[in-house]
């Protein structure tokens, strides 16, 4: 119920913000988000060449049992074909072990990724899966992509 909530809550706030053209939340098993199980974004065609700001979410909970996530992210410019790949460090918690973000059951956060410029129809392929010693994950319950145009490309 909460993540419906959170969900109408995220794609209202997009619909108010002409800015954000994308936000996807993907769920992960909370018993354990295993590093072999790539979660897939498909952004469609931009409107307009721009400078576009990437944020990854999080949402997670008690049962996690690290500071921070590590995550790889990679991605695809389509049509030119052109590859990116960023290791993103997430940091959850302080040095005392207490959350950084405040929550009930679950903690949310986001993490700003990179800007990237596009031209008017390119889309983007994003990948991510985590990088931690641990093969099974637990305590991850989504992780999201979010993209918002910053300004406009000079040619």
């Amino acid at each position: 119920m909460a993540a419906i909530i959170t969900l109408t809550v995220a794609l209202a706030m997009a619909g108010c913000n002409r800015k954000v053209i994308y936000t996807h939340y993907a769920h992960t098993p909370i018993e354990g988000w295993e590093d072999s199980d790539t979660l897939l974004f498909a952004v469609g065609p931009v409107a307009d060449a721009a400078l576009y700001d990437e944020t990854v979410g999080l949402r997670t909970c008690s049962r996690y049992p690290f500071k921070e996530l590590i995550l790889i992210v990679d991605q695809q410019v389509m049509p030119a074909g052109t590859l990116l790949s960023d290791t993103l460090r997430c940091r959850l918690t302080h040095e005392d072990g207490s959350p950084i973000n405040r929550g009930f059951n679950f903690y949310e956060s986001s993490f700003p990724l990179r800007t990237v410029p596009l031209q008017q129809g390119d889309s983007l392929t994003v990948r991510i899966h985590h990088y931690m010693k641990r093969e099974l994950l637990p305590g991850i319950a989504d992780i999201g992509v979010s993209i918002k145009r910053k300004g406009t490309v000079k040619k």
